[in-house]
């Protein structure tokens, strides 16, 4: 056997029984969800910002970080919906390093997978609780799902994952927004496919279960940059881009042909504080176009409470994975935007 076997992991039955939601967080997650959706369907026009950590690496700076953006949110509630990023597992390009709490919930320990599934679910949880606030997390792995399906608000796949199919199947399955990301070689027609799959009903394994899905239409596009043969970042958040991606998704005639644009990654080349100017740009972008109004309803920004990264985690609140733009600059970016819609 390739395989040491190390502990059962338990159902998701059995770990919401463990971490159970009650009835006020049903609640404020209709509501949010509710929310979200509208502006997706285009019921509402106001803008989405889903902002946070790269990861989330320790429970309490980033419970600190989203009590923060709770404020704001009262603030800009009449433009602006703020979605948390807690982005429990974190996809490593070569498979080192960090892979988020969902395996690691004790930095100074070892792996723990089954106390890395009860820590994922007692922050998105806690999130709701104390701020109101519900979270995004990406879907690295479709089985972490049944886990916090009844918690999140929002669901991103990632740019290596996009093309697989568990994850475009499991895609469509869900009442919530999912975000597919442009393959990291940039080409938009595998992002539009998993879209395309994602909106539609399948059968598969999900939670143990063999399952009919009812196919998903809040499934939409995340362009995040792209990274040619020779290695070197190329931005796709251009006044064009966006156009041609809108083109290619009526051509298709996909339903809810929605953008959310990641100001960090290949689009920032890498260079995290350059997501404040990006994000504005978008923003003029949208002003001056009435098509990309309509069709770009939000930004994914990567934040934290400090500015940059580090390589070991000596100052909680500081990303040790991607680097991500501080607070300060966060703050600010929020109120810049708020002004400009």
């Amino acid at each position: 056997m390739s395989f040491k076997y190390i502990t059962r992991i338990p159902s998701s039955d059995e770990i919401k029984k463990m971490i159970p939601i009650d009835e006020e967080v049903g609640k404020i997650k209709a509501i949010r969800d509710r929310m979200i959706k509208e502006i997706f369907t285009g019921e509402s026009d106001k803008f989405l910002l889903i902002i946070g950590p790269c990861s989330a690496d320790l429970q309490e700076p980033v419970m600190e970080y989203i009590s923060r953006l709770a404020k704001i949110q009262e603030e800009v509630k009449d433009k602006i919906v703020i979605v948390p990023r807690i982005y429990t597992n974190k996809p490593r390009t070569t498979g080192e390093g960090y892979k988020g709490m969902m395996h690691q919930p004790d930095l100074n320990e070892a792996p723990n997978m089954v106390e890395g599934i009860k820590a994922i679910r007692k922050l998105h949880l806690r999130a709701i609780r104390e701020t109101g606030l519900t979270g995004a997390d990406e879907m690295l792995y479709p089985g972490n799902d049944p886990y916090v399906s009844d918690l999140l608000s929002y669901v991103a796949v990632g740019a290596r994952s996009v093309e697989n199919q568990q994850h475009r199947l499991t895609a469509s399955g869900l009442d919530i927004p999912v975000g597919m990301k442009n393959a990291t070689s940039g080409d938009i027609n595998v992002m539009l496919n998993s879209i395309k799959s994602a909106h539609i009903s399948h059968t598969l394994i999900y939670d143990e279960h063999e399952v009919k899905s009812s196919g998903n239409p809040l499934a939409h596009a995340i362009m995040r940059g792209a990274i040619n043969q020779y290695g070197r970042n190329i931005p796709n958040y251009h006044f064009e881009d966006l156009n041609q991606l809108v083109e290619e998704y009526l051509k298709r005639g996909l339903v809810n042909p929605a953008i959310i644009v990641d100001t960090n990654h290949a689009n920032s080349m890498k260079k995290f504080d350059e997501q404040p100017r990006i994000a504005l740009e978008i923003i003029k972008n949208r002003i001056y176009s009435p098509t990309l109004k309509k069709h770009i309803k939000g930004l994914m920004i990567e934040s934290y409470l400090y500015d940059g990264r580090q390589e070991r985690l000596e100052i909680p609140g500081k990303s040790i994975t991607d680097a991500c733009i501080g607070w300060k600059k966060s703050k600010k970016l929020i109120y810049d935007i708020a002004e400009m819609l």
